[in-house]
């Protein structure tokens, strides 16, 4: 019987690192493999287009790549990782907007697509038709207020509550102080509430 072996875990990353550096190429696979989908699911929410999100991703793990020689280990790969990510993907925006038309498509994304996946969705357990449409409201009126935060206060509330990184790890991946990553947090979540919570009590308020 074939043992599949575990991803690397965090104190292997060092060692894949310093692999990769003297050389061994399939560490560096092995780094790719264990945050690929990660990155991707990052830069997805800064860049609407699935396309665009893929080449950014890659160009990512190339400047990482290149880049490599200089991480010491003080910061988790990933939150160093993260860092060229966002960088990135700052970059590929920069650039897209000297075409108003291609940035819209990137930030609007495939929507007809979107569409198109919902079309096929069946209410499950005691789920409603209504119930369904107010989880629906609710998640877009929860995306709409992530975007509309500034890209400081973005960054630090999907370190924190969608990728589950601790405020040690956010002021490392932000580079600032610890202070800071609290005060971003708190904004940002106020900001999302002040959006969402006039329709919750709406939903509340409803007999289905």
């Amino acid at each position: 019987m074939t043992v599949i072996p575990p991803p690397p875990s965090e104190d292997d990353d060092f060692q894949l690192v310093e692999r990769t550096v003297a050389g061994d190429q399939r560490a560096y696979e092995l780094l790719v493999i264990k945050y690929q989908r990660r990155i991707e699911r990052l830069i997805g929410r800064l860049v609407r287009d699935a396309d665009l999100t893929q080449d950014i991703a890659q160009e990512t793990f190339i400047r990482a790549y290149r880049a490599l020689h200089q991480f010491r280990g003080d910061a988790q790969f990933y939150t160093w990782l993260y860092r060229i990510a966002v960088n990135t993907a700052k970059k590929a925006l920069v650039d897209m907007r000297r075409n108003p038309l291609v940035f819209e498509n990137a930030l609007r994304g495939n929507e007809d697509e979107e569409e198109t996946s919902r079309a096929g969705h069946e209410p499950i357990s005691d789920e409603t038709p209504e119930t369904v449409l107010a989880a629906r409201e609710i998640a877009q009126a929860v995306n709409a207020a992530l975007e509309a935060l500034s890209d400081e206060l973005r960054q630090a509330v999907s370190l924190r509550e969608i990728e589950g990184l601790s405020y040690e790890e956010i002021a490392l991946a932000m580079d600032c102080p610890i202070g800071t990553v609290r005060s971003r947090i708190f904004r940002a979540r106020e900001a999302i509430s002040a959006k969402v919570r006039p329709l919750l009590e709406y939903q509340s308020g409803k007999r289905w």
